[in-house]
């Protein structure tokens, strides 16, 4: 008997040897047959899906769970479009705040605005609190002066780390701008987060995620380093997961600042790595170890990436690497031969040429062909790169709805001339490249079928096509967040169709993202999310659009939490 049967479905497999079907069968939380195979077989539970769609689970392929679901609970300034608002926003939120409290706000951007909130707006706003603001892009932020000094950049006892800036103006007089590693001299000041309260933030995050048809998501960086929330962090995903609230299948990235030497046989060739010689698929099909991300630039929003010619309105080529490409170069080469795949954080073009340059480096020294190392972003790619992504079998992981979000403002950066190398995705589909569906988020929207339509429209929020020639089929765009999301984690044999033996991991949607007019695509409801067989979210939703009969395996509850404090 199954568990659960699906008719009256119009199915998209993501399988070009059977693409579509109406009736699929569920056991043990896996799929075990499509239509004539499991029509007649009787099901503890069925559901009727009266014309519904179900697609695979949509995968992201890089994005920030525990800093999206703490930013759900910080000051919201991803909507203003003056410093002014910024202002009001921190004064309203001091007013209702201890007077040695600190304000935290996420999502301003400059560009936007047309500048950052400066310190001393940031003083009066906040009533001398400590105020720290954080830019979308992650890549910088601004602070008033009491968290300046705390830091110990006012007296001048501290000094901005290699692979930071400390930004002043025209007359040497401090800004409150802390660009890429000089973040560090604030969240010194604030790190660890405990546990618990990074599990809090991840069960926030999940719930979203599932409620957008995710069921798989890799985490774009834990531990230490530029975004990492605590040397501990991978016990938070662990402690949500005892308690229930981690839906979605998580994949962690060890951030490279957890590297360090080991002592191992010399027949291992294991110099480098994190404790007990830990790496890429320890772990299981709901929470596990993914690559080794490694940061080489900093990002286009903030003209810190490393290009090979000038910003459009700079005199000079920007080379902000995070530190000495020689040093990063090495980095690749140890997480490779330590048995990592590597993801390598590059957005500029010659960030690009050095991820690729140690990709291949790194082959020579200890080949492994089906590594798939990742180029994170890929966001300003060269005609002449194209052909080496192939020849290396890297695997690009652009954003594509960063040209929707911020695309106006990286356009007016890089110039009409490279405009079309922004982002890329059907130059790497035309070279037998899988590129993978992924959002970043919060840098940007994170909601897959969004994603899905910048793919197919390369729209700006200005409504201009940003690289027309890089435009995929809709049915492109779902295979990237579905088989070529899984593909990019070693996952294909696994999910990302809905082929007899994978995961059913599947979502139904009110309306088909493939057959929708294009600028429809991101307005597709998600009616359930389902990850091995049991629904994750809309329950309800199903019970009152469709027609079930018997119980509907559903995730169990969230427990009590496994830890208190003493």
């Amino acid at each position: 008997m199954l568990d659960l049967k699906l008719f009256n479905a119009r199915i998209r497999t993501v399988d070009d040897r059977y693409p579509r079907a109406r009736t699929l069968g569920v056991l043990h939380g896996r799929v075990v047959g499509l239509d004539e195979a499991v029509r007649d077989l009787p099901a503890r539970t069925t559901l009727d899906c009266r014309g519904a769609v179900v697609v695979p689970g949509f995968g992201d392929a890089h994005n920030h769970m525990a800093w999206f679901g703490q930013s759900l609970g910080e000051l919201d300034l991803s909507e203003a479009t003056t410093t002014a608002q910024i202002h009001d926003a921190v004064a309203r939120r001091a007013a209702a705040l201890p007077a040695d409290a600190w304000i935290v706000g996420s999502g301003y951007d400059d560009t936007v605005m047309g500048a950052h909130p400066h310190r001393t707006d940031l003083d009066r706003a906040g009533g001398g609190r400590p105020v720290w603001l954080k830019h979308r892009s992650g890549h910088m932020c601004v602070v008033s002066s009491e968290v300046l000094r705390r830091a110990g950049v006012l007296d001048g006892t501290a000094d901005a780390p290699d692979g930071g800036v400390v930004v002043r103006d025209g007359g040497g007089a401090l800004t409150g701008l802390l660009q890429e590693r000089a973040q560090t001299l604030v969240t010194d000041l604030v790190l660890p987060y405990p546990v618990t309260e990074l599990a809090d933030a991840l069960g926030r995050a999940s719930a979203v995620y599932a409620a957008e048809g995710l069921t798989h998501v890799v985490e774009a960086g834990i531990g230490l380093g530029l975004i990492g929330r605590s040397p501990v962090e991978a016990a938070a995903y662990q402690l949500a997961r005892e308690r229930g609230t981690l839906r979605t299948r998580v994949e962690l990235m060890v951030a490279s600042d957890n590297l360090h030497a080991l002592r191992a046989h010399a027949d291992d060739g294991i110099t480098t790595g994190i404790d007990l010689g830990l790496r890429s698929g320890f772990g299981d099909d709901r929470l596990r170890l993914g690559p080794m991300k490694i940061w080489l630039d900093g990002s286009l929003i903030g003209r810190t990436a490393a290009v090979s010619e000038p910003f459009c309105g700079h005199d000079h080529a920007s080379s902000v690497f995070q530190g000495g490409p020689e040093q990063m170069r090495r980095l690749v080469v140890d997480a490779h031969r330590a048995g990592w795949r590597v993801a390598a954080h590059a957005i500029g073009d010659s960030a690009v040429d050095l991820a690729l340059d140690a990709f291949a480096e790194a082959q020579r020294v200890l080949p492994r062909p089906d590594a798939r190392h990742r180029v994170e972003h890929s966001g300003v790619v060269r005609p002449d790169q194209l052909d080496r992504y192939a020849e290396l079998g890297v695997v690009p992981v652009p954003q594509a709805h960063f040209l929707y979000a911020v695309g106006d403002t990286m356009a007016e950066a890089l110039g009409p001339a490279r405009v079309p190398w922004m982002y890329r995705h059907r130059s790497f589909l035309d070279r037998g490249i899988r590129v993978p569906g992924s959002s970043d988020r919060p840098v940007a929207p994170g909601a897959p079928l969004l994603g899905m339509q910048s793919m197919v429209e390369r729209l700006s929020r200005a409504g201009v096509v940003l690289g027309p020639d890089e435009r995929v089929t809709a049915e492109q765009a779902l295979r990237a967040y579905t088989l070529d999301a899984a593909w990019a984690s070693h996952d294909e044999d696994r999910r990302g169709s809905l082929t007899p033996g994978k995961y059913a991991d599947f979502v139904i949607l009110s309306d088909d993202p493939v057959g929708v007019d294009s600028d429809r695509i991101g307005a597709i409801g998600v009616l359930a999310t389902f990850v091995a067989g049991e629904c994750v979210h809309g329950a309800g939703t199903l019970e009152d659009l469709t027609a079930v009969n018997g119980p509907l395996p559903t995730a169990a509850s969230p427990r009590p939490h496994a830890r208190s404090k003493k």
